[in-house]
């Protein structure tokens, strides 16, 4: 069945809201899905993209507007109720159980009986036909773990699809997917547009997004921005879209209050990570700022926990600017090699909520020397007190759990306990999200006095302004690879929205 262009559409969302507490994750989203299309989802990180399809999906529970079904109004009240109305999810971890075989998969929950008994028989025939259907000809009878990720999200669409029948939403399908895979996984969903699925596609690859998309929606801070038919927008519209901002022609003088990069202090080469990020080769100095642009899901964090070794490099080497060869397979190397990470995710993946301002600012110091030799609570505290001094966190004593801190002051912590190991190389994940403006200030400020002192930084943003304001250089990022380093007067928002929206096949200097 072709796309629809019916008034009608076969799914919608009318003003739906949804609230938590201290944010409005959804303020009044629309949204509609035409039969036999395929409408991308997209946005960057706290747009809304996760709550809106668990709303529609009855994952959560709406506080305010409407969903439609073939114009009738519904009210999933959980993802099995969504099943039945015929909304079906798939997610970028297939939620499939490995240790069963994929015929046990597919007919979980609805296996054929005889005489009382499950029908292995049935089950496997039934299985087979199902994935013939998706040109897929396997042993239904092996476990679902002995095939490949690309197999196994094709055997999870056939089962959505044979339980639902009439949207499916596929969340991140192909971020684990090689080229040959995602080809494989477009022909699947080709062929369900063509039977007249619905079909919701979020994704952080532009390329593909522009390949398999009827139309696009882009979502920020919980808002809808737009609708638009993907044969009308270009990329650097989208990008805009999805950034917030229009392209700037400006230049700014990059004669900063310090002295500027100096001697090399560490240079990659070859480095990545199969399925992360692609080789890349990168030389940072001392005394250096280097951006990263890109959005959401591009490689930017990608990019620092390989550096990290959150995920162990497997091509490339790393050396210090003398030729030493450094080994950073670990956090803990890493550490060891002078390197300090702040991830994004600061309430995941930084602070401890729990633990005292102390306890916290001491952890990646105590790390480094290790735990059989105890920093004394006596110096812990002096540590701690001349921190929160030096980057004026706004608490009580250095006793508060950080938890209670506002998210600046979270952020200053998390700051603080990287600086008492003083490293020579400090990567900073989307420092200012989340904070206020006077925490925003502060933070930039930092990064400058720190570059000024010597240090070398690695800072990821989605503020492109702030890039702009104090980069030396700006590595942009887009598709898991490294497409273009910007540096002095190339840097600008300009440009780095042009390199972000570039197609696959254009060439960036």
């Amino acid at each position: 069945m072709p796309q629809s262009e019916a008034s009608q559409p076969l799914l919608r969302a009318r003003g739906v809201r949804k609230v938590f507490p201290g944010t409005v994750a959804l303020d009044g989203v629309d949204f509609s899905l035409r039969a036999g299309e395929v409408h991308a989802l997209l946005g960057e990180n706290g747009a809304g993209k996760s709550t809106l399809i668990k709303c529609l999906t009855g994952a959560y529970r709406r506080d305010d507007g409407d969903i439609l079904l073939n114009g009738e109004i519904i009210d999933p009240k959980g993802t099995i109720d969504a099943q039945g109305y015929g909304i079906g999810t798939v997610y970028q971890e297939v939620n499939l159980l490995p240790n069963l075989t994929v015929a046990e998969n597919l007919s979980l929950g609805h296996q054929p009986t005889r005489f009382g008994m499950i029908s292995t028989r049935a089950m496997n025939a039934r299985a087979r036909e199902v994935l013939s259907q998706y040109g897929l000809d396997i042993d239904v009878g092996r476990s679902l773990s002995s095939y490949s990720v690309a197999v196994q999200q094709v055997i999870a669409i056939a089962r959505a699809v044979t339980l639902s029948g009439k949207v499916l939403i596929l969340d991140e399908p192909t971020a684990s997917l090689d080229s040959h895979e995602v080809e494989m996984l477009f022909d699947v969903i080709r062929s369900l547009k063509q039977r007249g699925l619905g079909i919701v596609f979020i994704s952080h690859f532009l390329d593909q997004i522009f390949t398999i998309s009827d139309r696009i929606t882009v979502l920020r801070n919980g808002r809808l921005v737009g609708t638009e038919a993907t044969r009308d927008i270009d990329r650097v519209a989208l990008v805009n879209m999805m950034l917030g901002r229009e392209l700037e022609q400006e230049v700014r003088s990059h004669g900063k209050t310090h002295a500027g990069p100096g001697e090399a202090r560490l240079a990659f080469t070859g480095f990545g990570r199969k399925g992360r990020i692609e080789p890349f080769d990168l030389t940072i100095q001392a005394g250096e700022v280097v951006g990263v642009a890109g959005l959401l899901g591009s490689g930017r964090t990608e990019t620092a926990e390989v550096l990290f070794g959150v995920a162990a490099h497997d091509s490339g080497e790393a050396r210090r600017g003398d030729g030493t060869v450094l080994r950073l397979t670990s956090p803990r190397e890493a550490i060891a090699a002078g390197f300090g990470f702040c991830p994004e995710d600061r309430k995941t993946d930084g602070v401890i909520a729990d633990l005292t301002v102390r306890e916290n600012i001491a952890l990646a110091l105590q790390a480094r020397i290790g735990w059989m030799r105890r920093i004394p609570d006596r110096e812990q505290k002096a540590m701690a007190n001349d921190y929160i001094r030096k980057l004026d966190i706004r608490t009580p004593d250095a006793e508060k759990p950080v938890g209670l801190l506002s998210g600046g002051n979270q952020q200053k912590v998390m700051l603080a306990r990287w600086l008492v190991t003083n490293p020579s190389f400090l990567i900073l994940d989307e420092p200012t999200r989340g904070i206020d403006v006077g925490a925003h200030a502060e933070i930039i400020r930092l990064i400058e006095e720190l570059c000024a002192q010597g240090m070398s930084l690695l800072v990821i943003s989605s503020e492109l302004d702030e890039l702009v304001a104090y980069s030396h250089r700006v590595l942009v990022v887009r598709d898991r690879r490294h497409v273009a380093e910007l540096s002095g007067g190339e840097i600008t928002t300009d440009n780095m929205v042009r390199a972000i929206a570039a197609p696959e096949k254009e060439a960036v200097a």
